[in-house]
């Protein structure tokens, strides 16, 4: 937790999933360099960038709580313990960010733009957050936001998929970070040396 100034009682939760399949029967390994090694590395240095930017009188209005969940790929396990057994009370968390997969091209922008990033979720429970979203693109990183995943339609439905659904499930708005799919995902090819760190940077 790093607490925020005059608005402290106010949570928000920065996720990641940390957990991959691990090591079958057969012993094969799953890595799982971009899910959610990428979205781990992530929450890791925004919180270490926030811890800075307080001890430079920069710091937060809300609290921030930064959070790696366990079990995401057996089932959202671990941010659904969490969303049953807060440490804060849900009442008081106005969003969760939730970063899972954000270290690949994916297979759309593979041969187009790489500054890119695909936003989902952020206007079904609230238009203010999808409003915030697009202006803190607008004013500071500039990036193609790619709303594909967002269409109700979508066969995918990676909005269910993630960890932010545990806190959307409760009425909290949410937004999922992702880079997309590749042929690596859920294979044990998903390995780092194929992570596009500046593109993740």
């Amino acid at each position: 937790l790093l607490e925020g100034t005059d608005l402290k009682d106010e949570i928000v939760v920065i996720s990641g999933h940390h957990d991959h399949d691990g090591i079958t029967a057969d012993g094969t390994i799953f890595p799982g360099a971009d899910d959610n090694g990428s979205g781990t590395t992530g929450v890791l240095e925004l919180a270490r960038v926030f811890a800075q930017a307080k001890k430079d009188g920069k710091g937060p209005r809300r609290s921030i709580l930064f959070i790696a969940f366990a079990a995401e790929e057996k089932g959202l396990l671990g941010s659904q313990f969490y969303s049953e057994n807060p440490v804060f009370p849900l009442a008081n968390t106005v969003t969760c960010l939730n970063m899972d997969m954000i270290g690949r091209i994916d297979d759309k922008h593979l041969n187009g733009n790489h500054d890119y990033l695909h936003i989902i979720g952020s206007d079904k429970l609230s238009s203010e957050l999808y409003a915030i979203n697009k202006k803190a693109n607008e004013q500071y990183t500039k990036m193609e936001l790619d709303y594909m995943y967002d269409d109700p339609k979508d066969p995918m439905r990676i909005y269910y998929r993630s960890d932010q659904y545990n806190f959307a499930k409760h009425n909290i708005p949410v937004t999922f970070y992702f880079s997309g799919l590749h042929p690596h995902y859920h294979t044990p090819e998903d390995t780092v040396d194929k992570i596009d760190f500046p593109m993740m940077v």
